[in-house]
């Protein structure tokens, strides 16, 4: 059997003598593992860098078999994000992120699309840090909806309120408004206005910050506790680059 569809590179890792176990993100067959023999030639270990799309061809002798692909170049971008040090942390982070907890062949195609656009602002040499962030923790939150882990920031869980929803209970993932909070404000996590549809047009570093932070802790907690497992090296790795830039980035 066999199957063509557009997808994003994830990762690659080494297999054997010249091949590799490469992880996709399909359009229609969702996060996608395979073989891809002769990857050590260097046209192919340019094209197998995560963050570049392509077109890929899978085949197997049964469907639950590992298989086999045949891989063309669609959209090279990887190498559009070396010179930029927040892009190749926040393309590692994603793509570390988007392995863990991402079920084999399960169809998302909105988080596919959602991908590809985070990709191609990391791959915009114009883009910073801040941006990229902001996108990235966009990612991660639909990312939780995506999975059944939405958050419910339709009203306070405390007042019953709609407006001035600034926090989210890290238990219920329910939105607290800023008369709900009272005395447990110290206990809840931040929720920044581009999160919950917001008006502002300045995102600051720290509003980047407490997003990412916020969908941290219920990918760890909601998703990846599930699994025995917490978020991997290279998304604590990105979110301490941010911390380490916030005091000069005027957020």
């Amino acid at each position: 059997m066999d199957w063509t569809d557009q997808a994003i590179i994830l990762a690659a890792r080494k297999h054997g003598e010249g091949s590799a176990i490469v992880d996709l993100l399909t359009s229609q067959k969702g996060r996608h593992v395979g073989l891809v023999r002769g990857a050590s030639g260097p046209r192919m270990r340019g094209i197998l860098q995560p963050g570049n799309s392509v077109q890929a061809i899978w085949r197997a002798r049964l469907p639950e078999h590992l298989g086999t692909y045949t891989i063309e170049l669609a959209e090279a971008r990887a190498a559009q994000m070396m010179d930029q040090h927040h892009a190749v942390l926040a393309l590692s982070s994603l793509c570390s992120v988007a392995c863990m907890v991402l079920p084999e062949r399960e169809q998302h195609n909105d988080v596919y699309e959602a991908t590809g656009h985070v990709f191609d602002l990391l791959a915009n040499e114009e883009a910073d840090a801040c941006g990229t962030g902001q996108a990235v923790a966009r990612w991660e939150f639909g990312l939780l909806g995506a999975l059944g882990y939405g958050l419910d920031l339709s009203a306070c869980a405390v007042t019953g309120e709609t407006d001035n929803l600034n926090y989210v209970s890290p238990k219920s993932g329910r939105a607290v408004s800023e008369a709900g909070a009272g005395d447990y404000v110290s206990r809840l996590l931040a929720l920044p206005d581009f999160l919950n549809g917001g008006t502002r047009t300045k995102v600051g570093m720290a509003d980047v910050l407490d997003g990412l932070t916020l969908t941290g802790h219920f990918l760890e907690h909601s998703v990846l506790h599930l699994q025995g497992q917490i978020l991997p090296p290279a998304r604590n790795r990105y979110l301490q680059y941010l911390v380490d830039l916030a005091p000069t980035s005027g957020g």
